[in-house]
């Protein structure tokens, strides 16, 4: 929080909610919290993103990073797109998560970055749960914007084949992002928004560690 709310959440929640969001709305899509121990609490994350759902956004939550404060089944009960990290969740959110049409989205990047155990994506796959995946691109946890990096820690380290990472990092991703019609697959009257990849086989995506495997960059079936 600001220096000036230091140690009060809820007069800060009341700034955030009062004087950010009505302008805010205007120029976002989707709202997120972060509902952790030393961050929100449950109470406070509802208070928030209810706040956000009357004023028109998505929701999102950033949860069960380091431990389990109730972020899965809030993002149930508020019918939120996704649930962010997943690190700590156990096998009861596991099966929570896979029974909902919440996305777990993970983020191996910043496990890895921090130290910490990598969330358990095979076990929410064979649930049945969806996945996407993503960097967690920021200054604090996660300083890395590679998705080819992230494409071989899921497959390395999450245990996810290289068409499970692929699907998690493009249509899983797309439908997080509420663009699943028409981006995140190659197809008749989707955006022809494609990554190129110089490699011999597709699946050196998640192959190549760290490897520089992009070659071009479509956007809208036009070359840079």
């Amino acid at each position: 929080m600001p220096p000036e709310f230091e140690g009060d959440a809820n007069s800060y929640l009341d700034f955030a909610l009062g004087d950010v969001l009505p302008d805010a709305a205007e120029l976002a899509e989707a709202a997120d919290v972060f509902l952790e121990r030393g961050a929100f609490d449950v109470t406070q994350a509802r208070r928030y993103l209810e706040a956000c759902r009357d004023a028109g956004l998505a929701l999102r939550l950033h949860g069960d990073q380091f431990t389990e404060q109730g972020a899965i089944p809030l993002a149930i009960v508020l019918g939120a797109r996704s649930v962010d990290h997943l690190e700590a969740t156990g096998e009861t959110g596991v099966r929570t998560l896979a029974a909902s049409d919440v996305v777990g989205v993970l983020l191996p990047a910043s496990a890895l970055f921090l130290g910490r155990p990598m969330p358990p994506g095979r076990a929410l796959v064979d649930a049945g749960a969806a996945v996407a995946l993503a960097t967690d691109f920021n200054p604090g946890s996660a300083f890395c914007e590679s998705l080819p990096l992230v494409c071989s820690l899921a497959a390395t380290q999450l245990k996810l084949s290289p068409s499970e990472a692929l699907g998690a990092c493009t249509v899983n991703a797309a439908h997080v992002l509420g663009r699943a019609d028409r981006v995140g697959r190659i197809a008749p009257g989707y955006r022809a928004d494609l990554v190129l990849i110089d490699a011999p086989d597709w699946r050196y995506l998640a192959y190549h560690l760290a490897g520089h495997i992009v070659a071009q960059v479509v956007v809208a079936g036009e070359l840079p």
